[in-house]
């Protein structure tokens, strides 16, 4: 009999526990060119650079929430700034959180980079 309660439990357990973040392949990402006033929507393929103006954006990871949960999209991005005739410097690595984009957002003089979805297709391919 305590075997089939055990079970009984276990299967409870199961059931409640929430579902772990799935990785994905693209990070989804907005920026601000301040001095044009211009937003662009960037995808950044997990592993691979992207340029955007002097900056160089490399996402390691993509996860979001199942859709059963409180929705969330964040990415560990590494964003540094590539200028002719200088050495790259390095401006951010860390987590981006899509529900708190002033939490973690890249603010630079000229942009603004922030998370706003992992997709695991790219919508320019």
């Amino acid at each position: 009999m305590l075997l089939g309660v055990t079970w009984i439990v276990g299967a409870a357990i199961s059931a409640s526990t929430p579902a772990v973040a799935e990785p994905y392949q693209v990070a989804v990402l907005q920026g601000l060119d301040k001095v044009t006033a211009r937003v662009w929507t960037i995808e950044a393929p997990i592993g691979e650079t992207v340029r955007f103006g002097t900056l160089e954006i490399l996402a390691r990871t993509c996860e979001k929430r199942s859709p059963e949960e409180q929705p969330e999209s964040a990415a560990f991005v590494e964003i540094r700034e590539l200028r002719q005739g200088v050495q790259p410097v390095n401006l951010f690595r860390g987590w981006m959180f899509a529900s708190s984009p002033a939490l973690s957002a890249i603010e630079h003089a000229v942009y603004d980079v922030w998370v706003i979805d992992c997709r695991n297709t790219s919508n320019s391919r």
